[in-house]
């Protein structure tokens, strides 16, 4: 999930805010157990159809995104390409970037799920290398598979009654709490944005993301 806190807007324009994903490389990825890495293991499958996820509080003024935090926990991912719910459509094992995208109102008017972000002086663009991510559909790390069967009311059948509890909590500590440092960037002025606006992100996530 990513949080989002943006300055510098101009209080009285409205303004869309959007995400989108994008390929990282043109390599597909695996996971090597003994080592805990990520190596390549060939080309990227074929492109699959783009989609814009539109935060569903747009357009909304720049007052009202700059009084509170942007979540985008609303969206959501698959891997599958005749997805008719709008989600975005990834291939599973390839590497991609998150972008955070803010749109003049007038600039984003024909702006669509469908339809790339419109580019020119009303569209800025973020993105930070540490959103990058992995798409899986199993948890690759075994740790944390076992992490998730243990915290799971429903999983009984999974969980060995004689495991080290302790174990259990140090897993926790070092997966279910991660966060890193907040990141601020600077931009400079578009039409209805102060020369010193601020877009602060955080993503909140284990260090493996699932599709």
């Amino acid at each position: 999930m990513i949080i989002t806190k943006i300055t510098g807007l101009d209080p009285h324009q409205q303004y869309y805010i959007a995400m989108d994903i994008i390929p990282v490389d043109n390599k597909r990825y695996r996971y090597v157990y003994h080592s805990s890495k990520w190596m390549v293991a060939g080309n990227a499958d074929s492109p699959v159809p783009p989609r814009v996820y539109i935060h569903p509080d747009s357009p909304a003024s720049g007052e009202t995104w700059m009084r509170q935090v942007v979540s985008f926990d609303k969206l959501k991912l698959t891997n599958n390409e005749l997805d008719d719910q709008g989600h975005i459509i990834l291939h599973s094992m390839h590497k991609y970037q998150p972008r955070v995208h803010v749109i003049l109102k007038e600039c984003g008017d024909d702006l669509s799920p469908v339809r790339a972000i419109p580019v020119g002086e009303g569209t800025r663009t973020f993105a930070f290398p540490e959103t990058v991510f992995t798409t899986v559909t199993a948890y690759q790390n075994q740790q944390i598979t076992r992490l998730k069967i243990d915290r799971n009311p429903f999983a009984k059948g999974f969980r060995d009654s004689g495991r080290n509890r302790m174990g259990l909590e140090a897993l926790v500590e070092s997966y279910a709490f991660w966060r890193p440092s907040l990141r601020t960037l600077t931009f400079e002025d578009i039409p209805g944005m102060g020369k010193q606006g601020k877009f602060t992100e955080q993503w909140s996530s284990s260090p493996e993301t699932p599709n």
